[in-house]
C-alpha cells in the first residue's frame, strides 16, 4: 500500500508539474524563446511521466493525425534531401507537435481558460511595450519597427495577430469576463498596426472578420467604421505602408512575385520530396529571377509554396488535409461545447494563419507555431474528462 500511495503522489506531482510548465511556457513565449522552450521541455517530460504513472495513452483529436503524417513526410524529405544533415535540423521543430496532446491532458477543464488568461494578459503587456517603442523610443519606421518583448518584428506581429484574434473571440463569444478583453483589444490592435507588417494586418482582418461572420453576419457592417477610423487616426507612415499593399511597383511586392516564380520552378524540379527542409536559401540563387530584389531570402514568404518546395507536393496535400480537418472539428466544437470562445479563438487563429501565410512563412516560425498549436489544443482540453487517478486496493 505504501508503494501504491507513493505512485499516486508521484502522479499528482507530475500532473501539477505539467500544468505549471505549460502555464510558464504560455507566458514566456512572448518574452524569450529560450525560456519558453525550456519550460515546454519540462512540461513535456512531466507529461510523459504522468502518462507512464497513470498508464494512459495520449489523447489526440482527429486533426492531429494529418500533423503526424506531415511529420513523417518531413522525415522522408530529410532522407532524400540534397543535404540530409542540414535538413535534419528541421526535425527538431516536429517535437513541438507534442504540445497538442500535452496541453489536452494538462489543461483540462477550467485550466484551459487559465492558460488563455495568461496568453491574453501577457500579450496585452507586450502590446503596450510595442506602443511605447513606437511612440517614444524611435521604433516608428519601416527600417526599425516595434518588437515588443521579442527580438524580431515579424515574430512579434505574428503573435500579436493570434492574440488579437483570441481576445476578439472572447469578447464576442463569452458572456462573462468580457471586460478584460475589451480593455486590452485597443492596445493589441494599435500595437499590431504599428509593426508595419502587412501580412499580419491581412491575417488579423481575416481572423476577426471570420469571428464577426460566425457571431452575426450583420456585424460586418462595422468594417467600414473601423476602416474610417484607421485612415483618420493612423500616422502617414502607416497609411503609406497600407497603400503599398496594392502597389505593384513596390520593391517587396515585386520580390514576392519573383520568389513565387522561382518557387514554382523549385517545386517542378522535385515535386515528390522537395529539395529538403532548411535548404531553400541555398538553392534559391540557382532559380532566382532577374526581377528579384533579395539575393538569398530565408524562405519564399508563402506557406504552401514553401512546404511544396522543401517537402514536396504530398506534404502540401497533407497540410491542406490538416487545415480541412481542424476547421471541421472546430466548427463542431463551436456548436456543441462550452465555453464557445476557445473554439472560436482557434478558428480565428487558423483563418489568420492561412491568410497571412500567403505572404509570410509563419508556419515555419517556432514561436508562432507553438502559440498556434496551444490555441488549437485548448478547445479539446476544456472539454476533456478529468484525469483518472490510480485506485488503492482494499486492505487485506
Amino acid at each position: 500500500m505504501a508503494v501504491e500511495a507513493g505512485v499516486k503522489g508521484t502522479g499528482h506531482w507530475l500532473d501539477r508539474a505539467t500544468l505549471a510548465g505549460l502555464l510558464g511556457f504560455a507566458g514566456a513565449l512572448q518574452f524569450s524563446i529560450f525560456l519558453a522552450q525550456a519550460l515546454l521541455a519540462v512540461a513535456l517530460l512531466a507529461w510523459v511521466g504522468a502518462l507512464v504513472v497513470h498508464r494512459e495513452r495520449p489523447e489526440i483529436p482527429g486533426w492531429f493525425v494529418p500533423l503526424l503524417v506531415y511529420a513523417g513526410l518531413t522525415l522522408v524529405a530529410t532522407i532524400f534531401s540534397l543535404e540530409p544533415l542540414t535538413s535534419l535540423g528541421a526535425a527538431k521543430q516536429l517535437l513541438l507537435f507534442l504540445l497538442v496532446p500535452a496541453t489536452i491532458r494538462a489543461a483540462r477543464g477550467r485550466s484551459a481558460e487559465t492558460v488563455m488568461d495568461v496568453v491574453l494578459s501577457l500579450g496585452a503587456f507586450s502590446a503596450i511595450v510595442g506602443v511605447i517603442q513606437f511612440g517614444f523610443l524611435g521604433y516608428d519606421r519601416l527600417q526599425q519597427r516595434p518588437v515588443g518583448t521579442l527580438g524580431h518584428w515579424m515574430t512579434y506581429s505574428g503573435l500579436l495577430m493570434l492574440i488579437a484574434c483570441s481576445a476578439a473571440a472572447r469578447l464576442l463569444f463569452e458572456r462573462r469576463n468580457r471586460t478584460w478583453p475589451a480593455l486590452i483589444m485597443p492596445a493589441l490592435i494599435v500595437a499590431l498596426v504599428f509593426t508595419f507588417t502587412r501580412s499580419a494586418w491581412v491575417g488579423a482582418c481575416v481572423g476577426i472578420g471570420l469571428l464577426l461572420v460566425l457571431k452575426d453576419f450583420r456585424l460586418l457592417a462595422l468594417a467600414p467604421v473601423v476602416a474610417g477610423l484607421f485612415f483618420a487616426l493612423a500616422p502617414a507612415s502607416i497609411t503609406s505602408r497600407f497603400y503599398s499593399i496594392f502597389d505593384l511597383h513596390d520593391p517587396t511586392n515585386r520580390d514576392r512575385v519573383a520568389m513565387y516564380e522561382a518557387g514554382a520552378e523549385i517545386v517542378a524540379s522535385d515535386p515528390l520530396t522537395g529539395v529538403g527542409p532548411n535548404l531553400l536559401q541555398k538553392v534559391y540563387p540557382d532559380y532566382r529571377k532577374p526581377t528579384a530584389v533579395e539575393q538569398t531570402p530565408p524562405h519564399l514568404h508563402n506557406v504552401p509554396l514553401q512546404i511544396a518546395a522543401e517537402r514536396g507536393l504530398p506534404a502540401l496535400g497533407v497540410w491542406i488535409w490538416f487545415l480541412v480537418a481542424v476547421v471541421r472539428d472546430l466548427l463542431r466544437k463551436l456548436r456543441a461545447d462550452r465555453p464557445r470562445y476557445l473554439a472560436a479563438a482557434a478558428l480565428s487563429a487558423v483563418g489568420a494563419m492561412v491568410a497571412a501565410g500567403f505572404f509570410e512563412y509563419n508556419f515555419g516560425d517556432s514561436e508562432f507555431l507553438m502559440l498556434l498549436l496551444l490555441l488549437l489544443a485548448l478547445p479539446w482540453a476544456v472539454s476533456a474528462s478529468p484525469v483518472r487517478q490510480p485506485q488503492r486496493e482494499p486492505a487485506a
